[in-house]
């Protein structure tokens, strides 16, 4: 059985409840499929999330939602160390730690940068935001340049390589040659595209039938 599907007699121990949507979830998805995990994927819709009962469960008021058994998160990045400290993909040590934290944090501010140029922007500022790119995407190549591994931080994967290479997907989508110039940052993509079971899942129906963002724009 493949980690992107589930039997409905066997409840796997991972839950996702989010919308139909690749959105906050993609790099989490990418590192359950990577580690070998099966999920559930609760599916809400827009008019069922309006009628706000739901909403009120969510401690922040906001989905996506991840369960791990009777244990209740929300925030995406939380998830991921969360699945870090579970699965081995949170470096050896706390120096180590820290650095996967940091470089998290970096992919978190190109995240929210695409986020607001995907939702609030998108007909005004791609040109400059494309434009502006390289000045981001130059401090991961700088990174990954140094390292032996092809990852972020020591010689094995952490949830910072999931979290980057996710985003550079999108980006890939955004602007497909954007990574022409960053040698670096395209042979990660390709080496992380390249692992066995994240390959199958993104050629999965579960990956190709999601949208990236919830506004149809990517």
């Amino acid at each position: 059985m493949n980690s992107f599907e589930y039997c409905q007699d066997e409840m796997p121990p991972y839950t996702i409840t989010y919308f139909a949507v690749r959105g906050r979830c993609g790099a989490l998805r990418i590192m359950l499929s990577d580690q070998g995990q099966e999920w559930k994927e609760v599916v809400v819709n827009f008019d069922e999330w309006m009628k706000g009962d739901l909403k009120k469960t969510c401690v922040f008021g906001q989905l996506p939602k991840f369960q791990d058994g009777d244990l209740v998160l929300f925030q995406s990045n939380t998830f991921l160390r969360h699945l870090g400290r579970k699965h081995g993909a949170y470096g050896k040590n706390d120096d180590e730690a820290a650095l996967i934290d940091m470089f998290n944090d970096g992919v978190e501010d190109l995240r929210v940068k695409y986020l607001k140029l995907i939702y609030q922007e998108y007909e005004t500022g791609k040109e400059t935001y494309i434009k502006d790119l390289p000045n981001h995407l130059s401090k991961f190549e700088a990174v990954l340049e140094k390292s032996k591994s092809g990852f972020l931080v020591s010689d094995s994967i952490s949830f910072a390589d999931y979290a980057l290479f996710e985003v550079l997907l999108n980006h890939q989508v955004l602007s497909p040659t954007c990574l022409d110039s960053f040698p670096a940052l395209k042979g990660f993509v390709q080496s992380m595209s390249n692992r066995p079971k994240i390959k199958a899942f993104l050629e999965s129906d579960a990956y190709k039938s999601l949208p990236i963002n919830g506004n149809g724009k990517q």
